[in-house]
């Protein structure tokens, strides 16, 4: 599923060459991806001009005028692609007056939804990782008697991270990903803290990470998956030990780590 860093690096790529267009007219033909009636999506969307692209975790918010945003949630195979050509699993068709943006999908997992504004479900997110401050990060770890892999999946908490980069992020804190997060002394929270913003920066820095089906709106894959160290890596050496990396379940997510360098 694509997470913060493939979503932001779709979103500032959409973002300039979206900015003033104008939509003529939009297509739907797969129920399961939209929210809302197709002919009556499709008819609010015509004419509507671009204001901005924007990014709340791992929800594109396409902002348009008279109040509008047309939302996208890419779900597990969703993709964004400008002036690509339509195939059989593109689901939305987005004709503008320079160009088209089209929505692929081809397990159906992703969401679009015209609405006011955001919807409430995404404004309930918790906070950006790369906007949160030290401060209000360990005040949220307080009293969280959870996993911290399952806490930091956990959208409420911190909104965008995914299975990738909280396999990631614990593997650089040195944290194991059955720690519970309220045991975890300050010095760790603070390192976790660095640990999540950097590997965020460098996977937006590298394109994003693809592990599957991920592409950028012009078909360009990632290059940031060649700098995993333990995600979907098991049975491999661990870049820092030489012990194999294990796999276990976490929140129902198979997770990846070292049980050497990642201690509870």
């Amino acid at each position: 599923m694509p997470e913060l860093p493939e979503v932001e690096t779709i979103t500032r790529a959409l973002a300039p060459r979206l900015r003033g267009r104008r939509i003529v007219s939009a297509e739907f033909n797969c129920p399961r991806v939209l929210i809302g009636d197709a002919d009556a999506t499709a008819a609010g969307l015509a004419g509507r001009k671009v204001k901005g692209v924007r990014r709340h975790g791992k929800f594109i918010e396409i902002e348009l005028d008279a109040g509008k945003s047309f939302v996208v949630h890419l779900g597990m195979t969703g993709k964004l692609l400008l002036n690509g050509l339509p195939g059989k699993h593109t689901h939305a068709i987005l004709t503008l007056d320079k160009g088209a943006l089209l929505f692929d999908d081809s397990r159906q997992f992703g969401k679009l939804e015209l609405s006011e504004g955001l919807p409430k479900r995404v404004q309930k997110l918790g906070p950006e990782p790369l906007a949160v401050t030290l401060d209000e990060f360990t005040k949220r770890i307080r009293g969280r008697k959870t996993k911290m892999k399952a806490l930091l999946l956990n959208q409420q908490f911190l909104r965008g991270i995914g299975n990738i980069y909280a396999d990631e992020a614990l593997f650089r804190a040195g944290i194991h990903p059955l720690a519970i997060a309220a045991r975890l002394r300050p010095e760790r929270i603070k390192k976790l803290y660095a640990a999540i913003r950097a590997v965020l920066t460098e996977a937006i820095e590298a394109g994003g990470s693809s592990v599957s089906d991920y592409v950028d709106v012009d078909g360009r894959q990632g290059s940031f998956q060649v700098r995993h160290n333990v995600y979907q890596k098991t049975g491999e050496r661990c870049p820092r030990c030489g012990r194999r990396v294990q796999r276990t379940l976490v929140a129902q997510r198979g997770t990846h780590f070292c049980a050497h360098c990642q201690k509870k």
